[in-house]
């Protein structure tokens, strides 16, 4: 019997052997490597890598899909199951070594921006992340400023890591077909940031605040936080949104903010 999917779980599972083959190569899986995957499915990428790497970890939430993985892979000593919601793991110790972690998946569209804020959280044990996404959560990850699709997402994102577009893929792959096209992308977290603000919450909260009204000049969506005075300060005309501002642009803006507030204290 085949396996019902669900669409709260947001399953389209992929089933193109062109596209797993190139998302295997864009992968390019290691001996050495302690590879974890989130939402593995019936395994058809799993299958591709797992006696290619060190340790294969998979994330699954579907109750219904443990049997089918286990029957699969638990031949191999070197696999194992973390059945939970993807978006309660702890990432950074889910795996018992203090080796880095390369992370894939075909990630369900309805948690992929969460999730990707809550792995950036345990970037410092992330080597790379390879995720199959919407299209377009793809071109907001890797948009340049001023881009049709640069936001808060694409700031937080870039902060952290560098971000590449790869290829893009058509519903027709998957099953079912989701009504959208994907997109796979690559996310290296640096070692090195760079651009570093002086305090990351300040950095996060000018920039949420900075996009709060995608229509508003800098100088409206950030009244009461900094003045013209303190914007032009930066190097930045406080007339122009958001939008056009780089990462840099944003670290400078909140280390104004908090230079601002250490004043005050």
């Amino acid at each position: 019997m085949s396996h019902r999917h669900k669409k709260r779980f947001g399953q389209h599972f992929l089933h193109d052997q062109s596209v797993l083959d190139a998302m295997t190569a864009a992968i390019a899986p290691q001996k050495s490597d302690i590879m974890l995957e989130i939402g593995p499915g019936e395994g058809a990428l799993t299958t591709r890598l797992i006696d290619e790497v060190g340790s294969f970890t998979v994330v699954e939430i579907d109750n219904d899909l443990i049997p089918t993985l286990n029957k699969r892979f638990s031949d191999r000593p070197h696999f194992k199951i973390i059945h939970q919601d993807a978006l309660t793991v702890n990432y950074g110790a889910s795996i018992s070594t203090s080796e880095q972690l390369r992370v894939v998946g075909n990630l369900p569209y309805n948690i992929s921006t969460p999730l990707i804020f809550q792995l950036l959280e345990s970037r410092h044990r992330i080597t790379d992340m390879h995720f199959m996404l919407q299209k377009e959560v793809v071109e907001r990850l890797a948009s340049p400023p001023d881009g049709e699709h640069y936001g808060r997402l694409s700031v937080m994102t870039q902060y952290y890591c560098a971000i590449e577009d790869l290829f893009h893929i058509g519903p027709e792959a998957f099953d079912p077909p989701p009504k959208v096209d994907s997109a796979v992308v690559r996310l290296v977290p640096y070692r090195t940031l760079p651009f570093t603000a002086k305090d990351e919450l300040d950095f996060a909260s000018m920039v949420k605040q900075s996009f709060a009204m995608r229509r508003k000049t800098l100088r409206n969506n950030l009244k009461g936080t900094l003045c013209g005075e303190e914007i032009e300060s930066c190097g930045i005309n406080p007339s122009v949104r958001a939008e056009v501002l780089s990462v840099a642009d944003f670290v400078r803006l909140a280390d104004v903010l908090h230079d601002k507030k250490m004043i005050k204290e």
